[in-house]
């Protein structure tokens, strides 16, 4: 991962002031006063200084550390520098039980085998107070809560994984939840109302306004999906101008959980997995996009914007990489219009570099990255190129919603949401299978949620023979990635 070419911090059109003014009430200025550069640090309560090399570079209103509801969490052990990194024991940090999480929430990590000097994981989580907004409110009365009945109250846990260094995901965990708040109060009105409104000022401008809002079936969670799709955005925005700013790079896939007026609303963008545990059954509540899932839309957009693949690149799918001497030859191929395969003849342009390399989790977009979609990595370019990977990137999350109101939730339902690191390991039913088990034997344990997301992360390090899982080939998988999960229980919302 480079840093971003061609950009300064005037070309940016929202400034770091104005950022900071609108949404950081209680960070401190962007860096001044720090006389002294802060070092890197693995410890929840470590923070990341300003300092690369020995360069100093400017100072992000956001320095690394573990999540706020990990403060108080003792240091990690001194590892044996004698040891194989790969199986050094690594310590797996869950929050203290005197600071309980939304809805008892259980959370835990564990940082990578040495991958990188520090974890590129966060996480995040709260309640979230959205107020109710006449028009004309001005920019600081917006924030203002005045009192119980003006507000509407909502919950979010958050993962953000990640890659090519741990800033986009710092900024992501300080400041989604601030956005989604925002556009949160930009729609309350419609929220709350028994049904959407055509104008938010309640005007009816044509007499077929509200006929229309009928007709589409528009309900009050689609706006609370819109919000959403509007916050992810706005905090891509965010991260790219911070990162030029900083002179920094990276992305994170983000994946979050909602709930507001009865209804969790779990949005994903990257790879990360959420799951639905019930007594009878498990279900994917997220779905994870990686450029071979996303193949459709990712040749779709080479085809309309072939000026994207700079002549280097085919957009069309082949089983392998072809050669020269495959030309002339009928071979099986697919298209962004193909759910099927067909032959063509293979010509001369067949032969460059294919869209998507690789398959499985070695797939690549562009040879360069591993999800198509997620925020950040505005600065991202094909090695040796100048071809950008962003306008294949989409920050857009599928949102899926649940209506809690309708199910009969059991005491022992729990969402799982985890990062890539545990799925790499465990499949759904292995987890479901876990996690049944595991509450069942514990069910009078106050702490049982955070042990549980403990445990879980302990059956993806290989410690104890017994408790090594392995692939339908008999080998041990043990993942040495970054792993953070939370277990929410749903039995516990009220």
């Amino acid at each position: 991962m480079r840093a971003p070419r061609g950009q300064s911090p005037a070309s940016t059109s929202m400034s770091a002031e104005w950022f900071r003014r609108r949404f950081l009430h209680r960070v401190p200025s962007w860096g001044r006063g720090q006389s002294e550069p802060r070092v890197w640090g693995t410890g929840p309560g470590d923070t990341m200084g300003p300092q690369v090399s020995g360069r100093a570079r400017p100072a992000s209103p956001f320095p690394y550390r573990r999540p706020k509801f990990l403060r108080g969490v003792g240091p990690p052990p001194r590892p044996d520098p004698f040891l194989d990194a790969q199986i050094r024991p690594r310590p797996v940090y869950c929050p203290a039980p005197d600071r309980p999480l939304p809805w008892n929430a259980g959370y835990a990590e564990v940082i990578n085998a040495e991958k990188s000097e520090f974890n590129e994981d966060q996480a995040a989580c709260g309640q979230l107070s959205i107020k109710h907004r006449e028009f004309g409110d001005s920019e600081d009365q917006e924030w203002m809560i005045l009192c119980q009945e003006e507000y509407v109250t909502g919950c979010y846990w958050a993962l953000f994984d990640g890659h090519g260094g741990p800033t986009a995901a710092v900024i992501a965990s300080n400041v989604l939840h601030s956005c989604l708040r925002r556009k949160l109060e930009d729609v309350v009105g419609g929220i709350l109302a028994p049904q959407p409104p055509m104008h938010l000022s309640g005007c009816r401008i044509c007499p077929s306004d509200p006929l229309f809002v009928e007709e589409k079936g528009i309900q009050a969670q689609d706006l609370v999906i819109g919000a959403i799709e509007e916050a992810f955005q706005e905090c891509d925005t965010v991260i790219g101008h911070e990162m030029t700013a900083t002179g920094q790079s990276g992305g994170c896939t983000a994946l979050i959980i909602l709930y507001l007026e009865g209804k969790l609303y779990v949005a994903n963008a990257g790879d990360s997995r959420a799951i639905l545990v019930q007594k009878e059954g498990v279900k994917a509540v997220s779905s994870e996009f990686t450029p071979e899932t996303e193949r459709r839309r990712i040749q779709h957009l080479a085809f309309i914007h072939p000026r994207l693949l700079a002549n280097e690149f085919t957009r069309l799918e082949f089983p392998r990489r072809l050669k020269g001497e495959d030309l002339g030859q009928k071979v099986l191929f697919r298209d962004y219009n193909m759910n099927g395969w067909g032959y063509k003849q293979v010509e001369k342009s067949d032969l460059k570099y294919p869209l998507v390399i690789g398959q499985g989790k070695q797939a690549r977009l562009l040879g360069t990255l591993a999800v198509s979609r997620g925020l950040g990595d505005h600065q991202l370019k094909v090695l040796d190129s100048d071809i950008n990977i962003k306008p294949f990137l989409l920050s857009i999350p599928e949102v899926t919603v649940i209506d809690l109101e309708q199910q009969e939730t059991q005491e022992n339902d729990v969402i799982i949401m985890a990062t890539d690191g545990l799925w790499d390991v465990l499949s759904n039913e292995q987890v479901a299978q876990l996690t049944r088990t595991f509450l069942q034997d514990n069910r009078h344990d106050s702490n049982r949620f955070s042990e549980l997301a403990k445990l879980l992360i302990h059956r993806t390090q290989g410690k104890e023979q017994s408790t090594w899982e392995q692939s339908s080939t008999g080998k041990v998988l043990v993942s040495y990635d970054d792993i953070s999960v939370f277990v929410i229980p749903l039995h516990h919302k009220k």
